[in-house]
């Protein structure tokens, strides 16, 4: 009996300690988990911070490692924790009686007591592990709020502006045209160095920068930076001639002979250096201005109609684009409810930033117009934009599109239907038509089978029928009426060996008074309805006017010409619809005829009658040569064409008189300065093209301006540049040759 007790115990000992090591690597969990989520939140305010301090990213490096090392240090102790888990496990439950260390003994090493102790101990852990109680508790207050602080800190880092390592600008290359005076034993004072820095506006999130060019580009709204250092001082401190205002140079506090000028620049511009009489060339600034965003709608169309039996769910997306960044967008919704006067209007907006908290240039939005939920129900419509805004406040919209959801429960009347629209005619097809189909129907007949053929047969009777009834309705019948076996026979022959007969058109009766007696009626067949004999004991005390035989205006051969066209489509409709195709061809033919018989007689022929002048007294008017009052006032007057471009013209007359080794006349600078004026204009919009012409321009200011001979190497891009920019000159149409003596000759003798 000792031995299963012995195996018993074992086997409880054995499962106390797994239970102590699972509450173990719970505890170890939740404790790592606790270290773990704050040291996350701290990585990633050190991540931003070395973003926005890159001068400080050394030191947020140590920080880091400090860190690393403080990580291991509380983690390494969550290796081994029997012992621990013990302790605390004594102090969460006095059940255990400060007894769960012996667990971690081998019951070899303890005395009879702790073995009993032992056992105890166990049972007393599955019985906690039963009862659910068996958890050691982990604090997440302190972790947590240290968590908060640390996102907290973040998310005011991420919108912080961005701090920006501090570049020395590079030089640029500044050239200058002409130098200021030397005197003898004195050094000129001259800019020894020329330095650009440009800073963009805040909401384009991009780095300042130095150009390494003296012509550049950048944002519009940027703010421009001029740094010169000069040799000596001057009486007069540097300026920038931007455009046409000059910036006098402030000096730089703590640093002898450098200057500086700042300026925001919003529209593309030309810059020169001036100081002590030396003037540099002419650079350009290209400003690019900031558009406004792109919103494109992919999906709906333009017009959506949700036709019954559809989704009332449409599904919107579209994609946005802009130069620097979104900022906001946002879905405005117009639903329209009810008709007529009682229609009802209201909007609904809804905002689609919630992709654009990074700022993107380019995003895609999507939503849903679930008509049910927005209140639209069978006939209501709604119309719906996108409009996004920028950065910068630059907003945009799209057009509005508009989505219906069709009424199924409202029918238009025809008179509806006709009102305010465009109604189609009626479409049937002309005999001419018929026949054509006919034919093609028998030349296809082998290869169809007799379903088929039946068909399309019947098919061509129907439009014969069509086109029968119309020529009825013409001719007074009833819309669906159909030719009566007691109908007139046409006065054409027909070709199933009957007698030709003929008859003549009705001829209608002299008219009596207003009042007269009608004539009796004609007796009735025995298979009249009682419907008919009602109507004819009625038919003597009806006063009648209208009858489908006198209800048009045509002549009575016209009309049986009309009777027999009908009695012929009757017989082909009766031929198609029985499958006789090669039977009803002859009265299809037939009635094609007789129509265009009807056309030609019912047209009217106007004899053509031209106007006839009155005869002119011949006696006070003819040859007499008088034109007073015949002829209309003519006044003409020559008026000079006003001058075009006068100061590029003026600057080019003046190249043209002066040759480059001939002395110049200082006071011709003003003509050269004025066309100048002109050049810069054309080269704030094409730089590349007029830039050079200018600085050869200003080099040829100055060589007029100090007297000397004008610059050989200036004067072509200038002549080239000012000519570019000279109006294309009106064609003017070739001047017709005078006649020779010869052909002179010949008129006058043609003349006599």
């Amino acid at each position: 009996m000792s031995q299963p007790v012995a195996t018993s115990q074992t086997l409880d000992l054995a499962q106390a300690r797994q239970l102590l090591r699972a509450v173990g690597r719970r505890y170890a969990w939740r404790r790592a988990a606790g270290i773990l989520i704050p040291a996350a939140a701290g990585a990633l305010l050190l991540v931003l911070l070395s973003r926005h301090l890159p001068a400080a990213q050394l030191g947020f490096a140590t920080l880091a490692a400090l860190g690393l090392l403080a990580l291991g240090w509380l983690l390494w102790p969550l290796r081994h924790l029997p012992a621990t888990i013990a302790q605390r496990l004594d102090r969460q439950f006095p059940a255990l009686e400060d007894s769960t260390g012996l667990l971690l003994q081998q019951p070899q090493n303890l005395n009879l007591l702790e073995l009993l102790q032992q056992q105890r101990v166990a049972r007393r852990l599955g019985e906690l592990e039963v009862a659910k109680e068996l958890s050691l508790p982990v604090s997440f207050q302190v972790p947590l709020l240290l968590t908060a602080l640390l996102l907290t800190g973040s998310a005011a880092v991420w919108w912080l502006p961005q701090v920006e390592k501090l570049v020395k600008p590079a030089r640029v290359a500044v050239h200058y045209s002409n130098s200021a005076p030397t005197v003898a034993g004195q050094v000129p004072a001259r800019i020894l160095e020329t330095q650009v820095r440009v800073t963009p506006p805040a909401y384009t999130r991009q780095p300042s920068f130095a150009p390494s060019q003296a012509s550049f580009q950048c944002p519009q709204g940027s703010g421009v930076r001029w740094q010169v250092r000069v040799n000596k001082a001057s009486r007069t401190a540097p300026e920038v001639e931007l455009g046409r205002q000059r910036l006098r140079m402030q000096p730089v506090a703590g640093q002898p002979g450098v200057y500086f000028a700042e300026q925001t620049l919003t529209g593309s511009t030309l810059y020169r250096l001036r100081f002590a009489g030396t003037v540099s060339d002419d650079y350009a600034i290209d400003v690019r201005a900031d558009l406004a965003p792109v919103v494109r709608i992919q999906t709906p169309k333009p017009y959506a109609l949700v036709d019954f039996g559809m989704r009332p769910d449409l599904p919107v997306r579209a994609t946005v684009r802009d130069d620097y960044g979104l900022s906001h967008a946002e879905l405005v919704i117009t639903v329209a409810q009810g008709q007529g006067e009682a229609v009802k209007f209201r909007e609904v907006r809804r905002d689609l930033s919630a992709g654009l908290g990074a700022q993107p240039t380019q995003t895609s939005l999507a939503s849903q117009l679930n008509l049910p939920k927005l209140g639209l129900t069978y006939g209501d419509e709604l119309y719906f934009y996108i409009a996004a805004r920028d950065n910068a406040g630059h907003s945009s919209r799209t057009d509005s599109y508009l989505v219906q959801w069709q009424d199924t429960a409202v029918a238009d009347s025809q008179a509806d239907m006709g009102m305010g629209i465009k109604v189609a005619p009626a479409y049937f097809r002309s005999q001419r038509q018929i026949i054509i189909d006919t034919d093609k129907l028998i030349a296809e007949k082998p290869r169809l089978d007799a379903a088929t053929l039946a068909n399309r047969a019947n098919a061509l009777g129907f439009d014969q029928q069509t086109l029968r009834l119309r020529y009825g309705k013409f001719m007074g019948e009833e819309v669906g009426g159909s030719i009566s076996p007691q109908a007139p026979h046409s006065p054409i022959a027909e070709d199933e060996g009957d007698a030709p007969t003929e008859h003549a058109a009705p001829t209608a009766e002299a008219a009596e008074e207003e009042h007269h007696d009608h004539p009796e009626p004609p007796a009735s067949s025995a298979k009249a309805s009682p419907t008919a004999e009602t109507d004819a004991l009625m038919e003597p005390y009806m006063h009648k006017h209208d009858d489908s035989e006198t209800a048009d205006f045509l002549e009575p051969a016209v009309k049986a010409k009309l009777r027999a066209v009908l009695d012929q489509m009757w017989a082909a409709e009766l031929r198609l619809r029985t499958g006789q195709l090669a039977a009803a061809l002859p009265y299809e033919y037939r009635a094609l005829r007789l129509l265009k018989q009807v056309q030609q007689q019912t047209r009217a022929f106007v004899k053509k009658a031209g106007f006839v002048l009155q005869p002119l007294p011949e006696a006070t008017l003819r040859l007499t040569g008088d034109l007073a009052g015949a002829a209309v006032p003519q006044r003409q007057q020559q008026l000079p064409a006003p001058a075009t471009q006068p100061e590029v013209r003026a600057a080019l007359r003046w190249l043209a008189q002066h040759s480059s080794a001939a002395r110049t006349n200082p006071a011709d600078a003003r003509v050269l300065e004025q066309a100048g004026a002109v050049l810069s204009g054309a080269a704030l919009q094409r730089p590349g093209v007029y830039l050079p012409a200018l600085r050869a321009l200003r080099q040829l200011v100055g060589d007029v301006r100090a007297g000397r001979p004008a610059c050989a190497e200036c004067r072509p891009p200038v002549e080239h540049a000012l000519t570019d920019l000279l109006a294309a000159p009106t064609p003017v149409p070739p001047a017709t040759p005078a006649p020779n003596r010869l052909a002179r000759r010949y008129f006058e003798e043609l003349s006599r």
